[in-house]
């Protein structure tokens, strides 16, 4: 490394030599981003445009892969207690017929916990975990830009704000993204909307499950609480809505599906259904730009269909806050996190594009088809396909001490930022895990 490099990384590591990260974006993935940066003494702050931190969405599932992302970051015991019930879960016809079956005991004997959450629940669980300080609220990121020597300066309705790091957690349609990446393309229409709600009312469902037909689909996941998440998407054209309520809709849809189908619908509620058109994005050519990282949505938004939008997210988290504390120089570190995260982001982002291209097939031929050979599957090979997805392991902790030190970092350098404004571009979703239908 040239002095004039070396010169630079020093500058930017502050106070303490641990660099000040300014995390956009306050759902899952960037609220993950804070938990495991303090776990490794480097002071952080999120800024989040809701001024009541992110809406509550719905339900999610936490994969193996989610699950060690947060027990690597000591979450692990506040998440365990919500996995999901056993039972025998599967794949159906709209008439009941079973296509194919998974004991999801033995998924979790070979790969590890599966937990069952809604959103507001994990985002409440994550921001425990932080000083009340940490997460600001209630002004709007609107640009980014990069000063003279190549720090990042966020741009916000209040101000401006510098730090020697910017992580956009913001979203599919991220504004962090679009300042620095304009050439990027843009996020792309699935083909297919999906409607997610919690139902309050106790319905026996048995275990999770997903039944499809022709272009259709209907998903259910007990949360352990009692309550039930479920979900379903169609193809229908790019923003289109239904005219008398999406309850009504969905009853058109799915009312003569087998049970517990309508049961469901009968007992939500139109104020608690969510409609978003399914969107992923691009493959971008990098996910950092100097000191400036995209992660979770904002870096490779996908579609619902392996339920792993939150864990990659996790997984990006985890991965981007131990480079930060084991590099010298902020742009190694965001470098290798390029290199590290986005060949296996790309991998997962296709492998659910293509489950949800087959899963809606809706022409008189394919959809028989791909039932038939739903159906033929052996439950323990569907389960191995899903291994390169499940089998992620996590960077080594950070050793004993380090947040107690980040913390005495904190208060040397001001609470790790400077400027006078704060904000975030505040979009739906939950930093990273995306329009989140199906288990994830």
């Amino acid at each position: 490394m040239d002095r004039a490099r070396t010169a630079g990384a020093a500058t930017a590591r502050g106070t303490g030599g641990r660099p000040r990260v300014l995390v956009v974006g306050g759902g899952v993935g960037g609220l993950a981003t804070a938990v495991a940066l303090r776990a490794r003494g480097i002071p952080v702050k999120v800024l989040e445009r809701s001024a009541g931190g992110p809406g509550a969405g719905s339900g999610l599932t936490l994969w193996p892969n989610g699950v060690r992302a947060l027990e690597a970051i000591g979450q692990g015991p506040a998440v365990l207690d919500r996995s999901l019930p056993g039972g025998t879960g599967g794949i159906r016809t709209p008439s009941g017929r079973f296509l194919s079956r998974t004991d999801i005991g033995d998924l979790v004997r070979d790969r590890g916990p599966m937990v069952a959450v809604h959103r507001a629940e994990l985002t409440g669980i994550l921001r425990a975990a932080l000083p009340a300080d940490t997460v600001r609220t209630g002004v709007t990121v609107t640009g980014v830009r990069l000063d003279g020597r190549g720090r990042p300066v966020v741009i916000t309705d209040a101000g401006e704000e510098s730090a020697d790091v910017v992580v956009g957690a913001d979203g599919v349609r991220s504004t962090v993204r679009g300042a620095l990446w304009p050439t990027a393309r843009g996020p792309r229409y699935a083909g297919y909307t999906a409607w997610r709600m919690v139902v309050d009312e106790p319905v026996d469902t048995g275990a999770a499950g997903e039944t499809i037909g022709r272009g259709e689909r209907f998903g259910v996941v007990p949360l352990r609480d009692g309550r039930i998440y479920a979900f379903a998407t169609a193809r229908v054209p790019e923003g289109a809505r239904a005219p008398d309520g999406e309850r009504a809709e969905l009853l058109r849809r799915f009312g003569g599906w087998h049970d517990p189908v309508p049961r469901l619908l009968a007992a939500a509620r139109e104020e608690t259904i969510l409609r978003h058109d399914i969107h992923d994005l691009p493959a971008l050519p990098r996910y950092a730009r100097g000191r400036v990282v995209l992660l979770g949505d904002a870096a490779h938004a996908m579609t619902p269909n392996l339920g792993q939008g939150a864990n990659q997210a996790l997984e990006d988290a985890v991965t981007l806050a131990a480079l930060l504390d084991t590099r010298p120089d902020p742009e190694e570190a965001t470098a290798a996190y390029d290199a590290e995260r986005r060949p296996r982001a790309r991998r997962v982002v296709a492998l659910s594009r293509r489950a949800g291209a087959v899963a809606q097939w809706h022409l008189p031929l394919a959809a028989p088809l791909r039932d038939t050979v739903l159906r033929l599957t052996p439950p323990a090979m569907a389960l191995r396909a899903l291994a390169p997805v499940l089998d992620w392991t996590p960077p080594p902790p950070a050793p004993a001490g380090a947040a107690d030190a980040g913390a005495e970092t904190d208060k040397a350098t001001g609470a790790g930022t400077t400027g006078t404004g704060t904000g975030t571009d505040g979009t739906t979703g939950a930093g990273g895990a995306g329009g989140t239908t199906g288990a994830g």
